[in-house]
């Protein structure tokens, strides 16, 4: 890639710093849409022996690259993004991946079809992933950041997506019993 084709990609990408999320970190403040991708990889990465028959360097790029849209658009929460917010998101993040050089533009568009179909063991693993750390970041939040609607949506969010794989279902029932015990000390 030629530098001014890698410099544009960073400085999409540098957007996503400054892009913040409903959630909260443990120290207070909003989380960036950026220290989510983050955390999702180091999540994948440390679960990476646990899911031999997978090609986890492409569930690592999933995660690194799954957020990309919202450069464009904002970070909206699952429960107020509807269907015209998903197509206004995809559309302006292949509007982006055209413009990018090959491989890359082609790399890219395969990969997003995967992660939107969900189709394979990678894109399931992912998205599981990105739910679920969704949910210990919340539970990693002060109460007093939550709003209503997240004490029932924490005790069910990535449920679906985790009983593809019997680890992650594991992992999703010790995030619940955190969640009841968070929930239970503030009463």
């Amino acid at each position: 890639m030629d530098t001014a084709a890698l410099l544009s990609v960073l400085h999409t990408a540098e957007k996503l710093k400054d892009t913040t999320r409903h959630c909260y970190t443990s120290g207070g403040r909003r989380e960036s849409v950026a220290e989510h991708s983050w955390r999702l990889c180091l999540f994948a990465w440390f679960l990476r022996d646990e899911f031999p028959e997978l090609d986890m360097d492409k569930v690592l790029h999933m995660c690194l690259l799954h957020d990309m849209g919202e450069a464009f658009t904002g970070d909206i929460p699952t429960f107020w993004k509807d269907e015209t917010h998903e197509n206004q998101e995809s559309r302006l993040l292949q509007n982006w991946v055209d413009t990018l050089p090959q491989p890359y533009r082609q790399e890219l568009t395969e990969l997003y079809a995967e992660m939107d179909a969900l189709e394979t063991g990678e894109a399931r693993l992912y998205k599981a992933l990105d739910k679920l750390e969704a949910v210990d970041q919340h539970n990693l939040s002060d109460l007093s950041t939550w709003i209503p609607l997240e004490y029932e949506l924490n005790l069910t969010y990535g449920n679906e997506q985790a009983a593809y794989f019997p680890y992650l279902k594991r992992l999703r029932a010790a995030i619940l019993e955190e969640t009841v015990q968070k929930v239970k000390d503030k009463q």
